[in-house]
């Protein structure tokens, strides 16, 4: 596994998109000698230059197609689909790159010649990745340890997830301890009372790490076998910590406060804080001088449409749990809640004007908390901030609510970028399952790749409420 950003990936993962970038290069350097001749083609090196050009266009826009979302191309259909998509929007931008830096231009024809072995290549790469994923090679087996809620979630999700880049070989509960057999897909392998012969089972079924997640029987605990397993070179982990590492989230109703208080993370140092601090004063204030005309426009056509002001405002709680009013483009008719008093916005909410559903489909009702990240009340990122009457509410039915108070709010935040809009309870625990990791991992990198994920969901409008 390979972090990136505070996140973990598995190195097949990196190699697929690299083996991938690789193929485009090589593609677009075979048009370029078909082009120009093998008597012609010499590869200098600006022609490699304007070859990577075309190849980071072109895996920008495979990413921002979803190219790179394996749930979402699992038919041929929608990969093929959404393959010719991206090299269509690879060949736009790059004409006008083309027109703004003629310099860069390769051999007339090139890219054109070059999209047939694209995706010859990339489809063939693919398919043979999909082999790999369903075959389960390069897997990393592990041993699932407990029997608690966590443990079930674990294993949903290396299910769902065919390329996290591991297999569950083994899975041991608490009652397996106490008859001395492992039921499931290994019936001959057993193990002794407290897990008695652990780590030979481990070693025989060529385990890799090991994730426990008792529930709370401290008898039960297998301690001499698992420090056997460690000493072997198996790696022991806590099922909170893998669960971080597998899914960019931390398990909020599962979390006991001695895993939060001796967990890595929640640096908070003055560094970090003045150049956060200090981006979001400077973009900030540069965003809102270059996005005047579109704000004059916007609010032109909300004055026509509807009667009330231009900008909505309203209160919020924010870091320390200071009420302050946030700014937004209203997009509902003036006096949305008088008689319903404070609600979550429903989908097709009828409250929302024919203007309000495109600012908020193109999240530029959003422009005006500018303001209030310049002021300080906010910044670009991080958790969304909360109504008072709402925030009452959560504090009592979802567990460590009140941390989200120890940062800045955000316009947009690694719950936004992941999860969407959330209009119930649970909608407001899962959030706050990916705000406590962006809490426990923020950093400049961390924000510039939730930057990066919010500029793809405003390109194609997911989430909006």
């Amino acid at each position: 596994m390979l972090r990136f950003f505070k996140k973990y990936y598995p190195i097949r993962n990196i190699f697929f998109v690299v083996g991938e970038g690789v193929f485009i290069y090589l593609s677009v350097l075979l048009a370029a000698m078909i082009i120009l001749g093998p008597e012609s083609f010499v590869p200098e090196h600006w022609l490699m230059l304007k070859i990577l050009l075309i190849t980071f266009t072109c895996q920008v826009c495979l990413y921002y197609n979803d190219l790179y979302n394996l749930k979402i191309t699992d038919s041929f259909n929608e990969l093929a689909i959404r393959l010719l998509q991206a090299l269509g929007f690879a060949a736009i931008l790059l004409a006008f790159v083309y027109i703004i830096f003629p310099e860069t231009i390769i051999a007339t024809g090139t890219f054109i010649v070059s999209i047939g072995f694209v995706v010859l290549l990339i489809v063939s790469w693919r398919i043979g990745y999909r082999l790999i994923l369903n075959r389960g090679l390069f897997n990393q087996n592990i041993l699932l340890l407990g029997s608690g809620d966590l443990v079930v979630k674990i294993k949903a999700e290396i299910d769902e997830r065919k390329d996290c880049g591991y297999t569950v070989a083994l899975e041991l509960s608490e009652s397996n301890s106490e008859n001395g057999y492992v039921k499931g897909e290994n019936p001959s392998v057993a193990v002794g009372e407290r897990f008695e012969g652990l780590a030979d089972v481990a070693l025989k079924l060529g385990i890799e790490k090991i994730i426990a997640g008792f529930k709370e029987k401290r008898e039960l605990f297998p301690t001499r076998e698992l420090l056997k397993c460690r000493v072997t070179g198996i790696e022991v982990i806590e099922a909170n910590s893998f669960y971080e590492m597998l899914t960019g989230k931390l398990p909020v109703e599962q979390l006991n406060p001695g895993w939060l208080i001796f967990s890595g993370g929640f640096e908070k140092s003055r560094t970090q804080r003045f150049l956060k601090r200090t981006t979001d004063l400077f973009l900030s204030f540069g965003m809102l001088i270059c996005l005047c005309p579109l704000i004059l426009l916007v609010a032109l056509l909300i004055k026509i449409e509807s009667r009330g002001p231009v900008v909505f405002s309203q209160e919020r709680v924010g870091a320390k749990r200071k009420i302050y009013k946030m700014r937004k483009f209203r997009s509902m008719v003036a006096d949305a809640e008088k008689l319903s008093g404070p609600v979550w916005a429903q989908d097709d909410d009828e409250r929302v004007t024919r203007v309000g559903r495109i600012i908020r489909k193109l999240r530029i009702d959003e422009i005006p908390q500018l303001w209030n990240v310049f002021k300080g009340e906010m910044s670009f990122v991080g958790p969304r901030p909360e109504r008072e009457y709402f925030v009452k509410e959560l504090e009592r039915l979802v567990p460590y609510y009140s941390q989200r108070f120890t940062v800045k709010p955000g316009i947009t935040g690694w719950a936004q970028v992941n999860y969407g809009y959330g209009a119930t309870v649970e909608d407001a625990i899962e959030k706050l399952n990916y705000d406590m990791f962006y809490i426990k991992n923020m950093s400049f990198w961390l924000d510039l790749m939730i930057v990066l994920r919010t500029i793809k969901i405003v390109l194609f409008g997911w989430g909006a409420r």
